[in-house]
């Protein structure tokens, strides 16, 4: 069998029992044909291609360049393809078993501040009930609602603009969500959110989606939606550099760990499947515990 059919052979088993998003295959596709190219290029396959191939595969990536963490990522892809090569008996070893992952620290995720996003809030806000024609009245309510959702509920930007009319529960008090591998889980809205879905829902037309657009995917792009939000930061006077969809899932994650919120419950909320993913945000209890010692501490201005 060719490298090209083994890969093919491993995305099909990712999709069909994994359940793992497009995005994720055409990333894991990229990642693999360059390693098939490089072990090929060595006179070898992936059937039998050593350990020593992999370590030369990733000191090639760092020549290229390429950082730590991006290494890390590609190397996570190849050892779930060579532990899909030994499950299938289609060879005995694993040559990335013993293999370490490339060092990283993984970077603090950009957080806007409290203030900022009550900014973008209030802006939206005015927006939506002043613009001009109905076309730009419905672009602006759009946006109001997806920021205050967004917020509410820290949702991942591809699950928030893919969301179904259905996915709202309870008079809008909570959103039933299908995040990463097809999981569900149940999110709560605040007041305000709640407030403008309701709205939003009495003039949207009949259709499966909460924000119809005339694409192929026939739901709103995150293209769309990170275009709309960086033009609003703009006129609210923040750096566009600092704002972007994903930005307002941090806010969200850190707003609510300041503000006391369990990491598990943090964790639950943001669909992720390890806390040693949400314990990124704890940055933020850090900062508010050494403030703590400095200003309450007796020898702290002395």
């Amino acid at each position: 069998m060719s490298g090209g059919h083994l890969i093919a052979a491993f995305l099909e088993m990712m999709s069909a029992e994994r359940g793992a998003a497009a995005n994720t295959l055409d990333a894991y596709g990229r990642d693999l044909a360059d390693y098939s190219a490089f072990v090929t290029a060595r006179g070898q396959s992936l059937l039998n291609c050593p350990r020593e191939t992999v370590l030369a595969w990733l000191d090639d990536l760092k020549a290229q360049g390429l950082s730590a963490s991006s290494s890390a990522r590609r190397l996570s892809a190849i050892r779930q393809f060579h532990k899909f090569l030994c499950a299938d008996n289609l060879r005995g070893d694993d040559p990335t078993r013993i293999v370490s992952s490339p060092k990283t620290r993984r970077p603090l995720p950009k957080v806007l501040s409290v203030s900022e996003v009550d900014r973008l809030l209030a802006l939206a806000e005015a927006e939506a009930e002043t613009a001009d024609s109905a076309a730009q009245q419905v672009s602006a309510r759009r946006l109001y609602v997806l920021l205050e959702m967004l917020y509410a509920t820290g949702l991942r930007v591809s699950e928030l603009v893919s969301l179904r009319r259905a996915a709202v529960m309870r008079d809008a008090s909570f959103l039933t969500v299908t995040g990463k591998g097809n999981k569900e889980r149940i999110v709560p809205m605040n007041d305000r959110a709640r407030d403008a879905i309701r709205i939003w829902l009495k003039d949207l037309p009949p259709g499966p989606y909460l924000f119809p657009a005339k694409g192929e995917d026939g739901y709103l792009s995150r293209q769309v939606f990170a275009r709309d939000l960086k033009a609003l930061a703009a006129r609210a006077g923040i750096s566009t550099a600092r704002v972007a969809p994903h930005v307002l899932r941090h806010a969200f994650a850190s707003h609510l760990l300041a503000g006391g919120a369990d990491l598990r419950v943090v964790q639950m909320l943001l669909g992720h499947a390890d806390i040693s993913t949400t314990q990124i945000y704890t940055h933020v209890l850090d900062e508010k515990l050494r403030n703590l010692v400095e200003t309450h501490h007796p020898l702290a201005n002395g």
